[in-house]
């Protein structure tokens, strides 16, 4: 699994005193905001022009939390699944399909 090469490449570096989960809260945060920066002032198609250093703030973003979710004994799949649950509700094919409002909008 994934999350035991990114807990070993930690381990190999005595890291895990730093990731707790505010911290790990906290650089998910600001990974988000260096792959935004990618996208600043630029179009969608601009802003993936350089598709390297997109993949690598998104695996930056993933690799965080991957490790907020083991840290806190969550499977990833099945948080994700949850959600998509909520938001199959949230937002019916019905009211939502080839609509972009809010769920409180529809």
């Amino acid at each position: 699994m994934i999350i035991d090469d990114i807990n070993k490449f930690r381990d190999d570096r005595n890291w895990r005193q730093f990731h707790n989960e505010k911290d790990l809260a906290i650089s998910i945060s600001l990974e988000a905001s260096e792959l935004l920066e990618l996208f600043q002032w630029k179009s969608a198609a601009e802003g993936i022009s350089d598709i390297e250093k997109v993949k690598e703030e998104l695996a930056d973003i993933l690799i965080y939390s991957y490790m907020m979710a083991d840290n806190l004994n969550l499977d990833v799949d099945s948080i994700i699944r949850e959600k998509l649950i909520k938001n199959n509700k949230k937002y019916p094919i019905s009211k939502s399909k080839n609509n972009n409002k809010k769920y409180t909008e529809l």
